[in-house]
């Protein structure tokens, strides 16, 4: 309803670091209903902003700014109001600042420019030659086109399309530029479902149809078919008139899904990620917004987007880190998709082969509901994991490949069929040392070495994106031909492949060399292909793809991830090497996956070859548990940064001094924060430790605003913090 309070007024949210709405006038003649987007001062400057909602009063009504415009655009859904407070509450972000989360389409609420089409009218010229009859007879069929396209169609020059336009044959007609959307065919292509899928499916469609809130957990193993039981959750929200939102947590992992999307529903579904065109973003922002986008595939910040009557959500790998937003306004995509169905009430599905710890105990708990897929679709069976103890079957000399892993390769090329080598690291060696002195190239902005990345010739920081030529000296000593590259990253793995199989065909598939949607796409078809032999590839490769000549998966360090002293270790080490074993043998021919380990007795490695996933599941939760750490107790991450030193230093303890006594709160600091040098910036890290029952926020809220944080110092706080560098 539109707001008209005595004196009128509305109170709106500006996306700046702004903690509340700023109240204006709303002049006579304007209607400024609540969500809608308005033109409003701010100092000197003109400012887009949301109404909030009436007034506060808090400021006298002559002194207020008027409303200068009213946009012409659907407002911004309640629903989609209450998740920003929400996440500004949750997260101790100002409220514009989240808001800024959900404007992030420039020009789409500019009005759509148009074109000028032609369609058939009943005049026609006296006289009539075969050209124009060509032109006539192509636009007998109703459809408006351009004057080019008619012409083109008709195999005639834009002088005959002119002749019809000026005798009022063809009369012009205005279109949008931007491409419609296709609708979803529900019943365009349905997959034949196994019985367990089928059940699956019902469940789903059932909580969908009940149009209530509800999270479920569908848990079924890699091969299993969860893409194609949740799609019949999307097709009941489509019938029913809603929208759909997928979530993915990584672009690579679009180009496939896209395919299987199309081939169920008839038409792609709308993408929103950090790869498309400014053009694209405005068309799908404005789509959503309008209900005219019936299904989105996104990334965490799809989130975000104006539904106008969103029904469901699906988050496909829920388990995945790439939906914790780090930087900026840090959120968690998973949860903070639980809130946003639970704000608009309606359905939410968490999938993955390997959940969270986190979605496993609100299951346990009774808080989610499961459906459990155990068994991989059709005839195809779990791969055999095995461990190779690499102190009895060590690499030769100046290599990393187990001489077994070896001949498995020679094996699995004899019978036609493809491998993978999974590392998850970048480059081709992640340090330079100089074998007369031993000094290590390190970053001079951050505290980690620089990796070699031998294909480009230079070092490189994965952490800032610092870059240097490789030196032909030692920057220490000055010593020649002394530089040695230490450890393998994929690309020296490529290159032991290389020499080892020289007639294979070799892609290394790492974000250094996959850029964008389209050369994802590119490279998994020339797999699906078979136009590849051999896979070398980081977590890139790790989940969600289907190659089914895909038959050995060898992890070149399985203990790598275990190096990470973080609470969620070894929980991580085990999704990502269960999602990497997941690829082999998807189709009739039996997977083998082989672990290169020096710890074949850690728990996650006889996790991952006894396949007892919930026995090790158990394991972590009695430990954390026993720690009070997530998901049985809270966790708030606080990183002050600085580029000089002593002022950070100096004001971590002040920091400590003022840290609130409270019972079941306890405050770990300051200290050297992992990664304690970052963008030449110096870093120190809190850690806050709650019970589950604590108001951890209003705690963080009286410690942060008790301080005068100097202009050189900034704080960064991530509650429930997923990475502890």
């Amino acid at each position: 309803m539109p707001i008209d309070p005595s004196p009128r007024s509305v109170s709106v949210l500006i996306p700046l670091a702004l903690p509340a709405p700023y109240d204006y006038e709303v002049p006579a003649g304007l209607i400024a209903e609540e969500g809608a987007y308005v033109i409003v001062p701010l100092g000197a400057q003109q400012m887009l902003g949301v109404v909030w909602g009436p007034g506060t009063g808090e400021v006298d009504a002559k002194r207020l700014k008027p409303v200068l415009e009213v946009l012409d655009a659907p407002p911004m859904p309640a629903a989609l109001r209450r998740f920003v407070d929400w996440i500004a509450a949750y997260t101790l972000n100002p409220r514009g600042s989240v808001l800024r989360l959900a404007l992030r389409a420039p020009g789409a609420l500019e009005p759509q420019r148009m074109r000028t089409a032609y369609r058939l009218a009943d005049a026609r010229p006296a006289r009539m030659t075969p050209a124009r009859l060509r032109v006539v007879e192509r636009a007998s069929d109703g459809f408006a086109r351009t004057a080019r396209e008619l012409a083109e169609e008709a195999g005639v020059s834009d002088g005959v399309v002119r002749g019809l336009i000026e005798a009022a044959s063809l009369l012009p007609v205005d279109l949008p530029t931007e491409a419609p959307f296709p609708e979803p065919d529900i019943g365009a292509r349905e997959k034949a479902l196994s019985p367990e899928q089928s059940a699956a499916a019902s469940v789903l469609r059932a909580r969908v149809e009940a149009g209530r809130f509800a999270t479920l957990l569908l848990d079924g193993v890699t091969g299993s078919g969860k893409t194609e039981v949740y799609f019949e959750a999307v097709a009941e929200a489509l019938a029913r008139g809603k929208q759909a939102l997928i979530l993915l947590p990584e672009i690579a992992l679009t180009s496939q899904f896209l395919d299987r999307f199309e081939a169920r529903f008839g038409c792609k579904p709308a993408e929103w990620h950090s790869e498309l065109s400014q053009r694209e973003r405005r068309r799908v922002w404005r789509g959503v917004a309008e209900g005219r986008a019936r299904v989105v595939v996104g990334a965490r910040s799809a989130l975000f987007l104006p539904f106008s009557d969103l029904g469901l959500i699906v988050v496909d790998e829920e388990h995945e880190a790439a939906f914790k937003q780090e930087e900026g306004v840090i959120y968690h995509a998973r949860d903070m998709a639980v809130v946003r169905a639970s704000l608009g009430d309606f359905p939410i599905v968490l999938s993955s082969a390997t959940p969270s710890l986190e979605t496993v105990v609100n299951a346990q708990l009774g808080r989610y509901e499961r459906v459990v897929l155990p068994e991989r679709h059709g005839t195809a069976e779990l791969p055999e994991i095995a461990a190779i103890d690499m102190r009895e079957e060590p690499p030769e000399r100046g290599r990393w490949l187990s001489p077994r892993l070896v001949s498995e390769i020679v094996e699995a090329l004899g019978r036609g069929e493809q491998a993978m080598l999974f590392l998850n690291r970048r480059g081709y060696a992640p340090l330079t040392l100089c074998r007369t002195c031993g000094h290590r190239i390190e970053c001079p902005q951050c505290s980690s070495w620089l990796v070699e990345h031998r294909f480009r010739r230079e070092l490189v920081c994965h952490h800032c994106g610092y870059t240097a030529p490789v030196p032909k000296a030692c920057p220490s000593c000055g010593a020649e031909e002394a530089l040695v590259a230490c450890g393998p990253g994929v690309e020296r793995i490529a290159e032991e492949i290389a020499e080892r199989f020289p007639e294979a065909r070799i892609a290394v598939l790492s974000s250094d060399n996959l850029r964008g949607p389209q050369s994802h796409e590119e490279v998994f078809r020339a797999i699906e292909a078979r136009e590849i032999d051999i896979i070398v590839g980081t977590q890139i490769v790790a989940k969600g793809h289907h190659f089914p000549w895909l038959t050995l998966v060898g992890v070149v360090d399985a203990d790598l991830g275990l190096e990470n002293g973080d609470l969620r270790a070894a929980e991580r080490t085990f999704q990502l090497l269960q999602q990497v074993a997941g690829r082999a043998g998807r189709a009739e021919r039996r997977g083998r996956v082989f672990l290169q380990t020096y710890m074949p007795e850690h728990g996650v490695m006889r996790a991952l070859v006894s396949g007892d996933r919930d026995r090790f599941l158990d394991r972590e939760a009695a430990a954390r548990e026993r720690l009070g750490h997530p998901p049985f107790g809270r966790l708030v991450g606080v990183v002050l940064s600085s580029e000089n030193a002593a002022q950070a230093q100096k004001f971590a303890r002040e920091m400590a001094r003022a840290a609130p006594q409270a019972e079941g709160v306890s405050v770990l600091g300051p200290a050297p924060a992992p990664l304690a040098m970052l963008r030449g910036r110096t870093r120190l890290r809190f850690l806050v430790k709650s019970a589950r029952n604590i108001n951890v926020q209003a705690y963080m809220q009286a410690w942060l605003s008790a301080l005068k944080v100097p202009g050189s110092v900034r704080i960064a706080v991530d509650v429930d913090p997923y990475s502890f560098l």
